[in-house]
């Protein structure tokens, strides 16, 4: 109730804009320009940690992008889930193009739709789910769900992650910290397995910062193919009405946030009539991650042509 009530106090009255605090509107336009009015970009920290997949970014984790990010996450202004979901897709077809290019001219992912485009959320810590009342990645990934299918893409949402153990507080931590903080920490959940052979698996966050996160996730999407149905160490997926794996037992609520940013829900037991199995693009039936995408990632990680 607490969620949809602030919902409703998001759309009805708007306080000020999440970037720059400009009064009554969510987000102003010169902010949202700022957000989303660029190319995404690849990004790359330094150093690089290792499996970290090619990462497309929309923008700097910096001034009114930083402010409009932790307004959604911290302070619940759960309305900007849409305008930092369209920035979320921008980085998604970045990607996406990006990965085609390599892949070659049979893979056109951003045209002709062949291939299912699953969005991986990389989970928050069940505390600070909680804490916060919502989980902010898989929000805003659910709103960059909608865009692209507005976009003509297939797209969907797949929250097949879920922490093995816990994890420290990120914060003040460094890159090596960091990765060893969350070594291990992610596993998918035994359903979530077959789902992901059903498609190309984009990870999706709403900030890179040491990439750790995304490398990690990366690592455990890969883990998952070595076994047919089940993930090592995963304890059995939680379900929710939408009959997709859930990270949470509070993903229940989570998951109808999907209605109120645009997107629809999917049955996982429908497949497209010329659906390429992602296993086929990674090859051998392995489960290979395209790409990864994130609204935003550190400005230093945006300067990757160098020795």
């Amino acid at each position: 109730m607490r969620g949809w009530w602030r919902d409703l106090g998001d759309l009805v009255l708007p306080g000020e804009c999440g970037g720059c605090g400009a009064p009554r509107t969510v987000l102003c336009a010169r902010c949202r320009a700022v957000l989303g009015g660029g190319a995404a970009q690849r990004v790359r920290p330094v150093p690089e940690p290792p499996g970290l997949p090619r990462v497309h970014a929309a923008g700097r984790y910096a001034d009114e992008v930083r402010a409009t990010l932790l307004a959604h996450k911290e302070r619940g202004a759960l309305a900007l889930a849409g305008p930092l979901g369209a920035a979320l897709a921008g980085a998604v077809l970045a990607g996406l193009r990006d990965a085609s290019a390599l892949a070659g001219a049979e893979v056109a992912w951003p045209r002709g739709g062949r291939v299912p485009v699953l969005l991986v959320p990389v989970p928050s810590g069940r505390r600070a789910v909680r804490a916060r009342g919502h989980d902010p990645a898989r929000r805003i990934a659910l709103a960059a769900a909608g865009e692209l299918r507005r976009r003509g893409l297939s797209a969907r949402v797949a929250g097949v992650l879920r922490q093995r153990r816990a994890v420290a507080d990120q914060a003040g931590l460094n890159s090596r910290q960091r990765l060893a903080n969350l070594a291990g920490a992610l596993a998918v959940a035994p359903a979530g397995v077959r789902l992901l052979r059903g498609g190309a698996v984009v990870l999706v966050d709403d900030v890179m910062t040491t990439g750790a996160s995304l490398a990690e996730a990366a690592r455990a999407v890969r883990a998952a193919s070595h076994a047919p149905g089940l993930s090592a160490g995963a304890t059995g997926p939680i379900r929710n009405d939408a009959c997709t794996s859930a990270v949470y037992g509070g993903e229940t609520w989570e998951s109808r946030e999907e209605q109120n940013v645009g997107s629809r829900r999917e049955r996982t037991g429908r497949r497209p009539a010329r659906q390429v199995n992602a296993g086929a693009v990674a090859g051998d039936g392995v489960i290979g991650v395209v790409c990864a995408a994130v609204v935003a990632a550190s400005p230093d990680s945006f300067e990757i042509n160098r020795n």
